[in-house]
């Protein structure tokens, strides 16, 4: 039966606790914005870390920044490679003016060997020319008489040239010394020993030749002082080898060979 406008009402009052919530989405609303914050602070530190790193080298990294040099070798072992000029100089196309160092006169006797190994030694007046430049002037007479017996027309018809160091025609005469590795001993402000671990290529490239190019490995030793102004050779010897081992590789044809000789030019050593 329904209520008329007269009649009494009941009302029911529930405890506190137990009366429905007036703001439900506030509550829903705040594991929201806390998961928001997290996610804010998180890339806070992210960006953060990103900036503290960036101007820090790669450990794994090969390149070499300017205030992270190469190590200074120790005394009397092979420098390690470098990124400094050669020197700027030469005399009779031979490098010349050398530090006075032990790097300078590893790089003296690196370009003195590779002149002593060239083909312009099986020429007297070249070789005199050669002599001259990179020997001390107190050693240069007897160094001279040396190598005029060493390349003399016996030595050069083993080699395939004839007295002035010329091949037959329709050949080419190779003859180069490429140094592997310095290593000093006994070094002094006056004088020092350097061992010049190389690699030579000797031989007659042509179709018809008996000679061919081959590879060769030896050490020289060479005797170096002090003049004042740069590092000039006293004495020197030869040593064969160290060799490794040579590789399962074709060797090239005798066309190949002379347009290498022909096309690829030589290096000053200096560090």
């Amino acid at each position: 039966m329904p209520l008329s406008d007269d009649q009494p009402h009941t009302r029911t009052r529930l405890p506190v606790g137990e009366q429905p919530s007036s703001q439900p989405t506030q509550r829903q609303a705040r594991p929201l914005r806390t998961l928001l914050t997290v996610l804010v602070v998180v890339t806070l530190l992210v960006v953060a870390i990103s900036i503290a790193n960036r101007d820090k080298p790669d450990p794994g990294s090969t390149g070499r920044s300017a205030d992270h040099a190469a190590p200074t070798a120790p005394a009397g072992a092979g420098p390690a490679p470098s990124g400094d000029q050669p020197v700027g100089t030469t005399t009779n196309g031979i490098g010349s003016g050398y530090p006075h160092t032990d790097q300078g006169a590893q790089s003296a006797a690196a370009n003195y060997a590779v002149a002593i190994g060239s083909a312009d030694m099986f020429r007297a007046d070249s070789r005199h020319t050669i002599v001259a430049t990179i020997a001390d002037p107190g050693a240069v007479s007897g160094l001279q008489s040396r190598l005029d017996q060493g390349f003399s027309p016996e030595t050069a018809a083993r080699f395939g040239v004839d007295a002035q160091g010329q091949p037959p025609k329709g050949m080419a005469f190779v003859s180069r010394t490429v140094p592997v590795g310095t290593k000093s001993s006994s070094y002094t402000a006056e004088s020092v020993k350097v061992d010049v671990w190389c690699t030579g290529l000797f031989g007659l490239a042509g179709e018809r030749s008996t000679r061919p190019v081959s590879e060769e490995w030896f050490t020289l030793t060479l005797s170096l002082r002090w003049t004042g102004t740069d590092w000039k050779l006293t004495d020197f010897s030869r040593a064969a080898g160290p060799a490794p081992v040579p590789p399962d590789q074709q060797a090239a044809t005798a066309e190949e060979i002379t347009g290498a000789v022909e096309q690829f030019g030589g290096f000053r050593y200096a560090r």
